[in-house]
């Protein structure tokens, strides 16, 4: 793991980087809130949730020859986890739930999908996840443990459990049922809404058919992609040897990129916003360097000087040029671009 640390200081500086500044755009840029982009913006700030909860205890052990981590610390790090993990089926449920509704009744999608609307939804998305994850750990607590060595590169319960003394009959029960709760459930609203959405699209005209599977087509994508990893991430917590552990990483490296290179970079929208900006701030240093600097001319004092042009230069002495220019960064609006109706309740 050692020969791979440039590789995942790399890819933590990443995530971060990239997910700041789609946050950003997508609350600076009035175009873009609207209910979708809303909920990739909650996408982008649950990555960097799970990339706080991993990378920087993880990054440190990579120069380091001991690995420890404290009891307190370690049930920290589950939880911030595993409010990534649950989090994440509960925002793509929702997105699924838009699309759903944008698709299928898109008479009724604005009136359904107001501003107190998406808020509520994301509070329960937040909600939802933390009460079970809370349960779960809670009963992990309790557990007194005959060993110290974890196989793992963070901290997960279930090798916790197995270090335990006693029974954890009831800790597997309330695994399973959080599993299914928090993971299975969603994964099923999300097939059952993207199967009616296809279904819908099927009995439309082409053009409608092509708008409407390019516009899902995305959230299939990354739905998927997090459904394989977190299930690979299960069997292997359950199944797998110390020789496989390096493989629960993907877990929590390849669904931010995949989110950062399909949300983020592939909708024309987001990606149009995002190339005007950082070309906006390019634009704006090139004036900056070849903009020449301001010489205040002194006038001689021994020549004088009308009584117009006396009182125009003692004011402008009281004037102060500033020792430099300061530019405010950003992009306008054209007057090309389309006005976008508020949202509003």
């Amino acid at each position: 793991m050692g020969s791979l640390k440039y590789l995942y200081f790399s890819l933590c500086f990443l995530i971060y980087c990239a997910n700041v500044a789609i946050i950003l755009t997508l609350c600076l840029e009035r175009s873009l809130h609207q209910p979708m982009y809303v909920f990739i913006c909650c996408l982008s700030f649950n990555s960097l949730r799970g990339a706080a909860g991993f990378f920087p205890r993880f990054l440190p052990d990579l120069l380091s020859n001991t690995h420890f981590i404290s009891r307190p610390s370690c049930f920290v790090q589950i939880f911030v986890l595993y409010m990534y993990a649950t989090s994440e089926m509960a925002i793509l449920s929702i997105m699924a739930y838009d699309r759903f509704v944008a698709v299928c009744q898109p008479l009724r999608h604005r009136s359904k999908m107001t501003f107190r609307t998406v808020l509520r939804l994301i509070v329960l998305a937040e909600l939802y996840p933390a009460f079970i994850c809370s349960c779960c750990i809670s009963l992990t607590i309790r557990l007194p443990l005959c060993g110290i060595k974890v196989q793992r590169f963070f901290c997960t319960t279930w090798p916790l459990v197995r270090l335990s003394c006693m029974d954890t009959g009831v800790n597997n029960i309330a695994g399973l049922l959080a599993m299914v709760a928090t993971i299975f459930i969603p994964l099923l609203f999300v097939l059952y809404s993207y199967l009616w959405i296809l279904l819908v699209s099927r009995r439309s005209s082409h053009e409608l058919r092509g708008k409407a599977l390019q516009t899902c087509l995305t959230h299939i994508v990354t739905c998927v992609n997090y459904s394989v990893c977190f299930v690979g991430e299960l069997l292997l917590n359950r199944l797998g040897d110390d020789e496989s552990v390096s493989l629960s990483l993907e877990f929590l490296i390849i669904p931010p990129i995949v989110n950062l290179l399909v949300y983020r970079l592939k909708l024309p929208q987001i990606r149009t916003v995002v190339f005007r900006s950082f070309y906006g701030v390019l634009k704006s240093h090139e004036q900056a360097v070849k903009r020449p600097k301001e010489h205040r001319t002194e006038p001689d004092s021994g020549s004088p000087l009308p009584p117009r042009l006396a009182s125009f230069a003692g004011s402008s002495e009281k004037r102060r040029i500033p020792s430099h220019d300061v530019l405010s960064v950003g992009c306008r609006e054209s007057s090309s671009s389309p006005k976008v109706t508020p949202w509003v309740d």
